[in-house]
């Protein structure tokens, strides 16, 4: 959350000539709500379950995605990931994305919440995104970003 993926996912699928797709804007439409609607009406279990049923689309060959926070959490979809993607963890302080997105009330996992409970859900989730097969420093601008992941375009 608050790393800029969906900015820089965009970026990167742009200048790469690729088709970009963000995994939360596809469960929106799918569900015609938004995210935060869906937790609070049908619960994060239906969410989850929305994503993993996306997430084959959204990582289409050739293709840019912008993923949850929290879709790699699921190991059947965190295996998914690693057979038809290169996962890249754009790699921030807690610090920094509690300055992004701590006062967001349309994150239903940060909204309400204590500083606390979000950092450690944050760290929770640290040691999958460090999995990743490439990790790239996020604490810049989008377009510094995006120039060091087009360097890992494949082709």
């Amino acid at each position: 959350m608050g790393s800029g993926k969906s900015v820089v996912g965009a970026l990167v699928a742009y200048r790469a000539r690729a088709p970009f797709l963000d995994l939360d804007f596809m469960i929106e439409n799918e569900a015609a709500m938004r995210i935060h609607e869906i937790f609070a009406r049908r619960g994060e279990a239906a969410f989850r379950s929305l994503e993993s049923r996306l997430l084959p689309e959204a990582l289409q060959s050739g293709g840019v995605a912008a993923l949850g926070g929290g879709t790699v959490m699921d190991d059947a979809n965190w295996l998914l990931i690693r057979q038809r993607s290169i996962p890249v963890y754009l790699e921030l302080s807690f610090e920094t994305i509690w300055e992004r997105i701590g006062r967001s009330e349309n994150r239903p996992l940060v909204a309400g919440r204590l500083r606390s409970d979000v950092a450690d859900l944050f760290e929770r989730r640290r040691p999958r995104y460090e999995e990743a097969t490439h990790r790239v420093d996020a604490d810049r601008s989008p377009d510094e970003i995006a120039t060091d992941l087009l360097a890992l375009w494949p082709g």
